[in-house]
């Protein structure tokens, strides 16, 4: 009875809840960590960031490396504000045009019956297993072939292709009900209408994780800057500051690496933050019963 009176995730906190919460404290508390310790260490002076022994919380918070970091990129010939925009830029469309595609392939993949499926599903998910060091030449080759070097395609195509992203969203489409595609084939329905009306609004969950990750590999990548672009006005934010910090020397470089350390995961943390709830949710949460 009182399953049914509070139901299994009540929306108000009850005394029936403190258990749960005593266990998963200590485990919240050792994830929060390396986020608490990421902040910490981004503003601590330079006698805390070498203090001996180490100290996890900053004592006397300082914006040195804050202005360090910005210091320095004053002197160099390109502004810090062209690396963000080529950031912004080429991570927006990798993600929007990847969790497109990868949403379309999952359809066709799931829903549909054609020559060759289960092939390529089967070549999307030894994909997984690659890291992007084992496909660095082959990339380069492409790259340098189709005469991408210097240019915004550069960055763009060799990541748009995210197998993890068409695995997830494949395996969330399975479970739609076939019955849910045939009533709208009936009703007069095209597959890309289909795909637009049904499918997407269905898969708002995996579509929202795919998002994250693949937002999160494109705005850290530094690979594309490196082997592709030889004009620096066209390299991106992480490339920068990864090259940048490396390059000082090891005391000052220490304060500017804490720094861009924490520029670079604000916006992950941010659209985590933002995207939580979609991600979360399961397929109860979708509109099927």
């Amino acid at each position: 009875m009182s399953v049914r009176r509070s139901g299994i995730n009540p929306k108000k906190f009850e005394k029936s809840q403190i258990k749960f919460y005593i266990i998963l404290a200590p485990f919240i508390a050792f994830m929060l960590l390396p986020i608490i310790f990421i902040f910490n260490h981004a503003f601590k002076p330079m006698e805390e960031l070498f203090a001996f022994p180490p100290r996890f919380f900053v004592q006397r918070p300082s914006l040195e490396n804050f202005n360090n970091l910005f210091k320095a990129a004053e002197l160099s010939n390109i502004p810090l504000s062209r690396y963000i925009f080529n950031s912004v830029i080429v991570t927006a469309v990798v993600v929007v045009v990847s969790v497109f595609i990868s949403a379309l392939a999952a359809f066709a993949l799931s829903k549909m019956d054609f020559k060759g499926k289960y092939v390529g599903m089967e070549i999307n998910n030894a994909a997984l297993m690659f890291v992007p060091t084992a496909v660095m030449i082959p990339r380069y080759l492409v790259i340098n072939f189709m005469n991408l070097e210097n240019n915004y395609l550069g960055h763009m195509l060799p990541l748009i292709a995210m197998p993890v992203g068409l695995f997830l969203i494949k395996q969330f489409i399975d479970q739609i009900p076939t019955e849910l595609i045939e009533a709208a084939v009936v009703d007069g329905a095209s597959q890309f209408t289909i795909f637009i009306k049904i499918i997407l609004p269905l898969t708002k969950p995996a579509i929202a994780t795919a998002a994250l990750l693949i937002f999160q590999a494109v705005w850290n990548n530094i690979e594309t800057s490196q082997l592709f672009m030889t004009t620096d006005s066209l390299r991106t934010l992480a490339f920068y500051l990864n090259t940048f910090a490396s390059q000082t020397n090891n005391v000052v470089g220490q304060g500017i690496a804490a720094a861009a350390s924490l520029i670079m995961f604000l916006p992950n943390l941010i659209l985590f933050i933002i995207l939580q709830s979609s991600v979360m949710n399961t397929m109860s949460h979708s509109g099927l019963k």
